[in-house]
């Protein structure tokens, strides 16, 4: 049986007995009724009673408390009936307690599980966004050219052109701000997502690359240190039109470096010498 069905048997016990007592409750009254007036017929036959009164009112007392057995007889067995009704109800409430304790198992059960599915969906979302990020960011990381060419703009006609030309002829990818740069785009973003986004970075060092107030040749060859030092991406210096002691002045440190120079060898010649060490 269901919880509903014990509940139902319950309420209907508990209206049975409550019927019950209530008839009870009137028999009893009647038979209060019956025993007052039995007392006061009693009382009123007194030695001045005649015969004939005397035995009328005794009449009347045998049939009141014949009445009152009655009643009492019936008010006995309405009380059987009320026990009997009541040791019901108490077994159809114990019955009803169990199985609202059973479906409250179940239902603790059935939550403990559903909150078990949320958390372990939950998990798994969790698991999903963290993968995701990281593939993301993976992505993000991913080395999308072979090589950053930073140059100044006066040295795209006699050398940076040729010398891209020539890595893209031998199947290299480069970063190179000509075919990379479009109208409105944002030059600082451009260039550190080219910088961060490539396995080399080669700076064809010039007169007109180093000279002062040279803002983004700056800029770039200070984010290929920084790249260097942090990642470890080597940095690949060109001299074009340059000495060692003009490179040196500019910077020591780059100066220190194995470099390539434009005064004995083509832009094609550097381009195989770059396809060799990616090789």
């Amino acid at each position: 049986m269901s919880v509903e069905q014990y509940q139902r048997n319950v309420n209907s016990l508990d209206k049975d007995i409550s019927l019950l007592e209530k008839k009870k409750a009137e028999i009893d009254k009647r038979c209060a009724e019956f025993q007052t007036k039995i007392n006061s017929a009693q009382r009123s036959i007194t030695p001045r009673t005649s015969a004939s009164m005397a035995a009328n009112k005794m009449r009347q007392i045998t049939n009141w408390q014949s009445d009152y057995a009655r009643k009492m007889s019936e008010s006995a067995d309405i009380g059987k009936k009320i026990a009997d009704k009541r040791t019901k109800r108490n077994d159809a409430y114990i019955k009803l307690q169990r199985e609202q304790q059973l479906e409250q198992s179940k239902s603790l059960k059935q939550m403990k599980q559903s909150y078990e599915k949320r958390i372990n969906e939950f998990n798994e979302h969790m698991t999903q966004d963290i993968i995701t990020n990281r593939d993301n960011i993976n992505s993000e990381n991913e080395e999308d050219y072979d090589v950053f060419v930073s140059h100044a703009w006066e040295d795209k006609e006699d050398f940076a052109d040729e010398f891209v030309q020539s890595l893209c002829d031998y199947g290299i990818k480069v970063w190179y701000d000509t075919t990379q740069m479009k109208w409105g785009d944002s030059m600082r973003a451009k260039i550190d997502s080219g910088l961060k986004k490539s396995k080399f970075g080669v700076v064809v060092l010039s007169p007109d690359y180093i000279k002062e107030g040279k803002y983004w040749t700056k800029t770039e060859l200070d984010g290929l240190f920084q790249m260097e030092s942090i990642n470890g991406k080597t940095l690949l210096p060109i001299w074009h039109n340059l000495t060692k002691k003009e490179v040196m002045m500019y910077s020591p440190t780059i100066a220190s470096k194995l470099a390539m120079t434009s005064a004995n060898m083509t832009p094609q010649e550097i381009a195989g010498e770059l396809k060799k060490l990616l090789a």
